[in-house]
């Protein structure tokens, strides 16, 4: 049995996001399950918490810089997850279908946990920038909005998943407040998950 951490949320006070069909008109709260491929790369069903299927993630881990395709369940893609290569801080970026780079995610230095900063535009025009902040052993993390500090998502990760006999699958649970895009907060937990598993190769 995983710990569930409180769905709600106060909301954000203007929808935040790129993918205006997954904001989030209320509370809610994901479930990320990993399944762990050996030639075809990690890959993730994702659910919201009354097991309704949302988005479909196929990870390619022969590509140089190992592509995590987000899809939603119509199998149409929103954007592929890749690492930046010759970058100082270790770097994801997102491109959409047309190739265009709509989000980037930078892991920054932090003593005893993890810190990363998300940058986009939402689809108001607005630049957004996202703190992410994990303890050290990344079981939980904090999404915040960098301008006024609001606590906008949480992830929270079952250590004892991880010791699973099945190649060590990772399952997240992600309380997203409402107003926010379903799919940056997702797509934020993924870059955790490519930098805690480079971390641990």
């Amino acid at each position: 049995m995983g710990h569930n951490p409180p769905a709600q949320m106060a909301p954000f006070p203007r929808p935040m996001g790129i993918f205006t069909p997954f904001i989030a008109r209320q509370g809610e709260t994901l479930i990320l399950k990993e399944k762990v491929m050996s030639l075809s790369g990690n890959s993730f069903d994702i659910t919201l918490a009354n097991g309704q299927p949302i988005f479909k993630v196929k990870g390619e881990s022969l590509t140089l810089s190992q592509r995590m395709n987000v899809m939603d369940m119509n199998g149409n893609l929103l954007f592929c997850i890749r690492k930046k290569h010759l970058s100082l801080h270790t770097t994801y970026y997102a491109e959409n279908a047309r190739g265009e780079e709509i989000f980037e995610v930078k892991s920054k230095f932090g003593l005893g946990s993890s810190k990363f900063i998300g940058s986009f535009t939402s689809a108001s025009g607005q630049q957004e920038e996202l703190l992410m902040k994990g303890d050290w052993t990344d079981t939980t993390a904090e999404i915040k909005d960098e301008a006024t500090g609001q606590a906008i998502a949480t992830i929270y990760r079952d250590r004892w998943n991880a010791r699973e006999f099945l190649g060590g699958q990772q399952t997240y649970n992600v309380s997203i407040a409402p107003n926010v895009d379903m799919a940056i907060i997702a797509a934020m937990c993924i870059c955790l998950d490519m930098k805690r598993n480079e971390s641990a190769g």
